[in-house]
């Protein structure tokens, strides 16, 4: 790349193989959903995705090691990953919104108030509370009793927070020349990353086995399973992918003016924190 150039990427059969991958994974899912076989081919096809992004990431870095990206893919790969970071804020904003819309309206038209709650003639005996731990359809069992935010949730915010401050640590000290303050601060942080996800599972166990939260405890298991595991499922590839970047640290891919994949993988991680704030405040304490 020479001469303020425009790098124009050769042909890929990893964009036509990822798309089969992913279609084999929802052929596979939705069969395993519909008539409860076909996990097979959904594993099948969740590995190809993987196998698929692996190798295509690895081209992209071998790309950008040979100098072939310039400002101006910078740039793309800048509005790239912004507006990926955005469909997920979206992503997160419709089931923060479906909480927020049974809460403050489902719930307490159920219980007669507002301008539906004539509702209420359906279940004259139900009583509007959130959490909801009596739903109004005896069908349906709610918890038996709610997690305390002051206990597993609140050691995982702290740990959360904390990664975030060392991501920062290690993104400073790559900008510095200090690879090895980068490395250190980077593990440290892939490391918080894993405690969150273990402690996330003995949350879940404890939910399953001790509080009757479960993904048919009613509205209630329904929303908090959907938030924090989707959020869960974020971490996990966070995690992956920062230890991706520690494996390049280690080999020294990045430089002070070069580290746009490390920046972006802080960009996520940050974003990932912050989602996490607000299931704290609006599934556990409020």
């Amino acid at each position: 790349m020479s001469g303020g150039s425009y790098y124009v990427p050769t042909s890929s059969r990893w964009p036509i193989l990822g798309s089969l991958a992913l279609g084999i994974f929802m052929v596979g899912m939705g069969v395993k959903l519909v008539y409860g076989n076909g996990g097979i081919v959904a594993v099948v096809g969740a590995a190809g995705v993987l196998a698929i992004m692996a190798l295509w990431f690895g081209d992209v870095i071998q790309e950008s090691r040979r100098g072939l990206y310039d400002e101006q893919m910078d740039r793309s790969f800048r509005w790239g990953m912004g507006w990926f970071i955005f469909s997920e804020v979206m992503f997160f904003a419709a089931f923060f919104g479906a909480l927020f819309y049974v809460r403050q309206f489902a719930v307490p038209w159920l219980g007669g108030e507002g301008e539906k709650g004539v509702t209420a003639l359906l279940w004259p005996e139900f009583v509007a509370h959130w959490p909801l731990l009596n739903p109004p359809g005896s069908s349906v069992s709610g918890p038996e009793q709610i997690l305390s935010p002051w206990q597993l949730p609140l050691v995982n915010t702290l740990i959360l927070v904390t990664s975030s401050i060392t991501l920062t640590v290690a993104h400073e000290g790559l900008k510095l020349r200090y690879r090895h303050t980068c490395r250190n601060w980077l593990a440290g942080t892939v490391l918080l990353g894993c405690i969150f996800i273990f402690i996330q599972g003995v949350e879940y166990y404890e939910a399953y086995a001790h509080y009757g939260i479960t993904l048919e405890a009613g509205i209630f298991g329904a929303t908090f399973f959907i938030l924090t595991g989707f959020h869960g499922l974020h971490v996990i590839i966070g995690t992956i992918i920062l230890g991706v970047m520690l494996l390049r640290i280690h080999k020294n891919h990045f430089g002070p003016d070069h580290h746009f994949g490390f920046e972006a993988a802080c960009w996520y991680w940050h974003f990932v924190d912050v989602v996490w704030i607000g299931l704290f405040v609006f599934v556990y304490v409020i």
